[in-house]
């Protein structure tokens, strides 16, 4: 990669970030270019936090968190819960549905489609003053014996 491309997309990242309302720090930059380097993706706080050390970026694991959190507050990623403590960040901000291999810990989308109908039909009607925002569906596997 040469030094144009390097700083296009820096710059690039820091609108992103300027847009959702954050300010680009050297920090928010740096761990931002590491999540969207690679297209699509879901990420756990800690997988990020090794990708962070091994890019030689100097965070905490607690600033990884609170800046994935960050991202998620302004939209640029969604949050999946998966197990009660096991929190995945996926790029993917558009509804859509995942599966997750338990005990590989491998979270990986539904592509659309799939089923050839809606996942969830039937949804009960949101409580007065409320509406469904979107449905979140986690479909759990294990590999057969």
């Amino acid at each position: 990669m040469n030094i144009h491309s390097s700083h296009a997309s820096n710059a690039s990242i820091e609108e992103r970030l300027r847009i959702a309302g954050l300010r680009p720090t050297r920090q928010r930059v740096a761990l931002a270019s590491l999540i969207y380097a690679h297209g699509d993706r879901h990420l756990s706080a800690e997988e990020l936090h090794e990708e962070a050390v091994f890019a030689s970026v100097p965070v905490s694991l607690a600033t990884v968190y609170n800046t994935l959190h960050q991202f998620t507050e302004a939209g640029m990623l969604r949050i999946i819960s998966v197990e009660g403590s096991k929190t995945y960040f996926d790029t993917n901000i558009s509804d859509h549905h995942h599966f997750f291999v338990e005990g590989e810990n491998i979270v990986f989308d539904i592509p659309d489609g799939e089923t050839g109908q809606p996942i969830v039909s039937n949804l009960p009607k949101a409580p007065e003053g409320m509406e469904i925002v979107n449905v979140d569906v986690i479909v759990r596997l294990r590999r057969k014996d």
